[in-house]
């Protein structure tokens, strides 16, 4: 027998026995993710961990063609297999990326998967079962698609028991998709043309800890966040609110309202929330009318932005307070009784930063006792 070929059967015999070690499913599903990089342009994707926040770019997509949608490619694959539209990197074989790749369809997703992500496609529905696979699923990422509801299955989120992120912000949502799963945590749903959230909407997300519905038509929230019994953050600005929500869950620490309409603000609304600590509501249309004398009373807040309304006068403050933020109202008198309702040596407030530029006070208005009532501040802007 010739050498060369003695040398060709003994390597074939130590790849054989070297190959039967491992899983044959495995060898194959490398080796086509191998084939796969070779002819593909490579993607360096770094896996997202439970500390970390994705690194998201906000973009619309650019393309409008008309032209019909494809439908996926029926799946001629073991069910663990990763798409060939997408990548499934084997170092990290829970996450499925399937982004920025012209995408017009949902393609299968492997029961394996928990974090999976098809942002910045040109995908416009969602259906029926779309998930019914992948249970497991952890982080779904949907955003700067162009995903509308009368093309998404009613329950196409019903299996997730597992589900705690989900990303749609920047589709055109016109209403909350529902049922969510209760598992949920972060709910992101900003730049849609979402009008109204019935309090049905959220109903169960007791693990609900955000809620980002900004840059929508919302006109009406109703007692829908008061249910919502872990919510941290609630972002409802830029939205077309008249009143403030009915009710806010006592877990909630943070309340962006700003850029709405709205005039008025119930007696002790903020009462109900104990760990506030950051209310924005600057660009509204409040006056001192809409106002009780305690609305801001509250020990727990430490940050309050009530620019750019229509306030005439500085409204009651809790001496906790660190941050307010009055610029481009109509105040035209420095009350120093809104910091400070006794003015000795023990009694002073908290303040640190007051800004109240773009009104109608004249700087030889303020008290001779401001400097001890407001004996922290560092930034006083008149």
């Amino acid at each position: 027998m010739p050498r060369a070929t003695t040398l060709i059967l003994i390597l074939a015999g130590l790849c054989g026995s070297s190959l039967g070690q491992y899983n044959e499913e495995e060898d194959l599903a490398w080796l086509q993710y191998y084939l796969r990089q070779s002819r593909a342009s490579s993607y360096n994707y770094v896996p997202y961990y439970e500390e970390e926040s994705p690194a998201y770019a906000y973009s619309y997509p650019s393309a409008t063609d008309t032209e019909p949608e494809p439908e996926p490619e029926p799946q001629q694959t073991a069910p663990w297999r990763c798409p060939q539209e997408c990548d499934c990197p084997p170092n990290f074989s829970s996450a499925m990326y399937c982004d920025t790749r012209n995408l017009r369809y949902l393609p299968f997703v492997p029961s394996r998967m928990k974090y999976v992500y098809f942002q910045n496609n040109l995908i416009t529905s969602i259906q029926e079962g779309a998930f019914d696979n992948a249970t497991e699923l952890e982080w779904l990422a949907l955003h700067n698609n162009q995903i509308s509801s009368e093309k998404m299955g009613k329950r196409v989120f019903g299996k997730l028991r597992r589900l705690e992120r989900l990303y749609m912000n920047n589709n055109n949502l016109t209403r909350l998709p529902s049922p969510l799963p209760r598992s949920l945590r972060e709910l992101h749903l900003s730049y849609n043309h979402i009008s109204k959230v019935p309090p049905s909407a959220l109903e169960g997300l007791e693990n609900l800890t955000a809620l980002y519905l900004s840059h929508n038509f919302i006109f009406e929230m109703g007692a829908s966040l008061k249910g919502l019994q872990s919510l941290i953050l609630a972002d409802l600005s830029y939205n077309n609110l008249r009143k403030v929500p009915d009710g806010l869950p006592a877990s909630l620490e943070q309340l962006y309202l700003e850029y709405n309409y709205i005039n008025a603000i119930p007696d002790d609304y903020f009462q109900v929330s104990p760990r506030l600590l950051y209310v924005r509501m600057s660009h509204n249309s409040l006056t001192n009318q809409g106002l009780s004398s305690n609305t801001f009373n509250s020990s727990s807040i430490l940050e309050l932005d009530l620019s750019y309304n229509r306030l005439q006068k500085i409204p009651r403050v809790n001496t906790n307070l660190e941050n307010l933020y009055l610029q481009g109202n109509q105040i035209n008198e420095f009350s120093i009784s809104s910091f400070c309702s006794v003015v000795d040596v023990m009694n002073y407030s908290r303040l640190q930063v007051l800004r109240l530029d773009g009104n109608e006070i004249k700087r030889n208005a303020v008290p001779p006792d401001a400097p001890l009532c407001l004996r922290r501040a560092t930034v006083i802007e008149i």
